[in-house]
């Protein structure tokens, strides 16, 4: 492959392109010269001659292009490849000697480090935690927030389902879908309560099933929790609501219109259900909107 710094790029596209070009008038030339001096002034008008004059220049044009055709090569910008929604088409998710798997730029996920093991260590990895470090993984994410900036986000989850979340995230930053926080539970002492006040996007929690003693699919990093606060869990305990966080109950009334609201035609809730993912949404003894989950891959 030949590298042209862009800063020569002009004068190097001329070179390329000029000696074809001197060529093939040298060889035109050479070829009226080589004509006997009689036949030159009546090569227009003799019909033989014109016609031998006229198979070298269709010689040196064929030359030409053949001398023209890999410059335009060069010159021309390759289109880029895009995927079918026509949005440039991710890089392969390889990973690479750390383990490290990077989806595009400011996206990866990895094994969990010894530093984010001694971070979650007793919180939400606490006593007792039956997943493996080895099951988890580290996310790294950007996505826009309610001031309509960019940040940097942190999310811990099941090895099973980290894919899956690197590219649901992608396209949510890409489409400035807003989360208010997306921050590990560890930052809230492992409190679902309180990470869900603070609106808080999180994953991994080794914990039960709020009001129950049964895991919650937390607790194995396979469900993911999104703008908690508008997107509240209710129950009807003894036939009375109660919403949790408290203070989402204004958000509990879904026939209401209002932002940042998980329905079926929110992009989040399409985006985790072609991917196979259950909306707490759709369940019928409760409703946790907040809510997406997937079963570990049959073996």
């Amino acid at each position: 492959a030949i590298i042209i710094p862009r800063s020569r790029e002009k004068g190097t596209l001329f070179f390329l392109y000029a000696v074809p070009a001197v060529a093939y008038n040298h060889i035109i030339k050479q070829g009226y010269e080589n004509e006997p001096a009689e036949n030159r002034k009546e090569t227009s008008l003799m019909p033989h001659n014109r016609n031998s004059f006229f198979h070298r220049k269709a010689a040196a044009g064929v030359c030409l292009l053949l001398c023209l055709t890999p410059l335009l090569s060069l010159s021309a910008p390759s289109a880029p490849v895009l995927a079918a929604d026509g949005l440039p088409a991710p890089a392969a998710a390889d990973a690479d000697a750390d383990g490290r798997v990077t989806w595009q730029e400011g996206f990866f996920y990895e094994p969990l480090s010894e530093e984010v093991k001694a971070r979650i260590t007793g919180i939400s990895y606490g006593e007792g935690c039956i997943v493996p470090y080895e099951d988890l993984r580290y996310l790294n994410i950007l996505y826009v927030d309610f001031h309509r900036e960019t940040q940097v986000g942190e999310i811990i989850c099941n090895q099973a389902i980290a894919q899956d979340l690197v590219e649901i995230f992608y396209e949510l930053y890409l489409a400035d879908y807003p989360l208010e926080s997306v921050r590990l539970v560890d930052e809230y002492g492992g409190d679902d309560t309180l990470s869900m006040e603070h609106n808080n996007t999180s994953c991994f929690n080794f914990r039960v099933v709020d009001g129950t003693s049964s895991l919650s699919r937390h607790a194995y990093g396979l469900a993911i929790d999104i703008n908690p606060l508008y997107n509240p869990y209710v129950t009807w305990p003894g036939g009375k609501q109660r919403v949790s966080p408290a203070a989402a109950t204004p958000f509990a009334d879904r026939s209401l219109d209002f932002p940042n609201k998980i329905d079926e035609d929110d992009l989040c809730y399409q985006l985790f259900a072609e991917r196979g993912f259950t909306w707490g949404g759709h369940w019928r003894t409760m409703k946790d909107y907040q809510h997406f989950q997937k079963a570990l891959p049959e073996d």
